[in-house]
């Protein structure tokens, strides 16, 4: 079984905070994420409008979009 499965088995009972910059991985199991940039908060929201473009701050578009720097 892959840890995504794993994961995805365990929240279905547990909150699970995952810790990641694997940006395709926390869209595919969050429920809501949390973007930190040079070790500050940036933004918070449901993943999917997060990943739809649904973002306030820049630097999380760029991120998501893959554009790091």
């Amino acid at each position: 079984m892959k840890t995504e499965d794993v994961l995805r088995e365990l929240k279905k009972e547990l909150t699970i905070i995952l810790v990641t910059n694997l940006v395709q991985q926390a869209r595919r199991l969050a429920d809501r994420t949390a973007f930190f940039m040079d070790g500050a908060y940036a933004e918070i929201g449901a993943t999917g409008a997060l990943f739809e473009g649904n973002v306030q701050d820049d630097r999380t578009r760029d991120y998501i979009l893959g554009r790091f720097g």
